[in-house]
């Protein structure tokens, strides 16, 4: 049985500012990973590595975070389950934009839905702050989530993730997204409440938010 500081489900988020303080107000813990590709690729996997050191089975890893998008509205809550590398090019050496040169991994990381009362749609996780197209075909932007579904791939742990849009991914985007931290940090818990906390790790909930 997992201990209360190596909990059954893991909530990842990028940073404090996103969860507004509502998780640590109702006592569960949260790693925070700080931005981009490689600090989240080194928080979950000392997290993951904690676990193996105890012998406790893998959690289910929840990214819970903000996120920008030119396909779904802003405020909306997006289950993504699809993942791809927007900032990864190659192409000068004749590999397709978003493809990890001699890399055994997918370019496109998929994982089964756990939330099927939230709409659905491709994450592309890349080290900037998109305001512009993508090179690389997704309908929800962010600085994560690619690379916390790549080690969930390769260490085998259940991986979830839930964006809430911010902002266009546009040239208010930096604007939009520092207003709607609140709004977000809301969305976040509510989903957590009522389709997380009282569903089984391992399993997928499909109840519909009211």
């Amino acid at each position: 049985m997992n201990t209360p500081d190596l909990p059954s489900t893991l909530v990842v988020i990028a940073l404090e500012v996103e969860a507004q303080g509502l998780f640590a107000a109702r006592n569960i813990p949260v790693l925070y990973t700080g931005i981009g590709k490689i600090n989240a690729t080194m928080a979950l996997t000392r997290a993951l590595a904690r676990y193996r050191h105890d012998a406790l089975p893998l959690p289910r890893v929840l990214n819970l975070g903000t996120a920008g998008s030119r396909h779904f509205a802003r405020g909306a809550l997006v289950e993504c389950h699809d993942f791809v590398q927007r900032d990864m090019d190659v192409r000068a050496l004749g590999f397709a934009a978003g493809h990890t040169p001699f890399d055994d991994t997918p370019a496109r990381l998929q994982f089964a839905r756990t939330f099927a009362h939230l709409p659905a749609g491709i994450c592309g996780s890349g080290d900037s702050f998109e305001t512009g197209e993508p090179r690389v075909y997704c309908e929800v932007v962010d600085m994560e989530a690619y690379a916390l579904a790549k080690v969930c791939h390769i260490e085998g742990a259940p991986f979830a993730c839930a964006k809430y849009i911010t902002d266009g991914a546009d040239e208010t985007a930096a604007t939009d997204w520092q207003e709607s931290l609140a709004h977000a940090a809301a969305a976040f818990w509510q989903l957590y409440e009522r389709h997380v906390a009282k569903t089984p790790a391992g399993t997928a909930s499909s109840g519909e938010a009211s």
